[in-house]
């Protein structure tokens, strides 16, 4: 049985020593680096499947973050002890796929983990699916969005999130299901997430990203691919 690897990025090389012993015993491969350069060259060699950065490491973690998602899409956790909704927001839109604050309970740690390893798991699709909507064209195996012709760069759980409302067009989703659907944990999870995910792809996708017309939100209720699509 293969065993998931787990990079932890912290601030110092003996950080989350309880944390790194719980996943350890619980079989995971567990490597702890301290500088951004370390965690990259593990990445690069294929030797993680899951990133978790400290928020409070030497080197700015969200520029940590930024500098992995140009070239991966390997799931990165947060841990932090800073609880606002600002520096929630500002980590996932750095690219982050989770954000755990601290103190946490070590049990929910390694549910997220599992789920973010899980989601990771099934990603392959197909090579030869073209979904199209509108000006849109996206090839999911190669993480690929097409409007009139010109690549969208997008992160990885945007990408799933257009994906799953396209696949589902015209059917209206809660937040709490769609995070349920992408990032797989519900109870332990943030829906706010779903928001700030659906406000950058806006940015990205619409014409104008006050007024959509490929995903729209249904007050009360949630959000859809528009039908007309």
């Amino acid at each position: 049985m293969k065993t998931d690897k787990i990079v932890m990025l912290m601030r110092e090389q003996d950080g989350e020593t309880l944390a790194v012993l719980y996943l350890i015993k619980k079989k995971y491969d567990v490597v702890t680096v301290t500088s951004v350069h370390d965690a990259l060259a593990k990445i690069e060699k294929a030797e993680a499947d899951i990133i978790v950065i400290d928020n409070e490491i030497e080197e700015s973690a969200l520029k940590a973050c930024r500098t992995i998602r140009r070239f991966s899409e390997i799931p990165i956790l947060f841990i932090s002890s800073r609880e606002t909704v600002a520096d929630k927001v500002e980590a996932l839109e750095a690219g982050g796929d989770d954000y755990i604050t601290k103190p946490y309970d070590l049990t929910e740690f390694e549910a997220r983990i599992k789920v973010h390893l899980r989601r990771k798991s099934k990603r392959e699709v197909s090579s030869e699916q073209v979904l199209r909507a509108g000006d849109l064209e996206i090839y999911p195996e190669a993480y690929q969005l097409f409007k009139n012709g010109t690549e969208i760069s997008l992160y990885a759980k945007e990408l799933q999130l257009l994906l799953f409302l396209l696949q589902h067009k015209g059917r209206v989703f809660s937040a709490e299901q769609i995070y349920e659907q992408i990032w797989g944990a519900e109870k332990f999870g943030d829906v706010k997430t779903v928001a700030v995910h659906i406000r950058n792809l806006r940015k990205k996708i619409e014409d104008d990203p006050r007024n959509p017309v490929y995903i729209e939100t249904v007050r009360g209720f949630g959000y859809k691919f528009s039908q007309k699509m």
